[in-house]
């Protein structure tokens, strides 16, 4: 398996990211298309605009934002199959998040989320 790492899209792109999947709904702010790097977008794979506002990077939803967006991506089978075929067909995959918190997005949750189902 792959090695799955994180980097916030307002982060230069590295030769070492591998394949760089961008994991959110909305593009990041102020950054080019051609200077952002990415090889993958999967829009439908980041949570629900109702989620994401709830959750407003909050650390005290943060326990419950994880179990809801779990939730969120085992209704969403096609978009996690793809992302996990990346993951299996990659030497090393890059999820990208635009959130200033690194410890507390979904990239996080969708890193243990696929780790979890790759492992089983």
């Amino acid at each position: 398996m792959s090695k799955i790492a994180l980097k916030r899209a307002y982060e230069q792109p590295d030769k070492d990211d591998g394949c760089r999947v961008l994991v959110d709904r909305l593009w990041p702010r102020g950054i080019k298309k051609e200077e952002a790097a990415i090889d993958e977008w999967l829009k439908e794979i980041g949570p629900s605009n109702e989620l994401r506002k709830w959750f407003g990077h909050d650390p005290e939803r943060w326990s419950e934002f994880k179990k809801r967006y779990f939730r969120e991506l085992e209704k969403s089978p096609e978009a996690v199959e793809l992302l996990a075929e990346i993951v299996k067909n990659q030497r090393q995959v890059t999820l990208i998040f635009s959130a200033k918190d690194s410890e507390h997005n979904n990239a996080v949750v969708l890193k243990e989320y696929l780790e979890e189902k790759l492992s089983s």
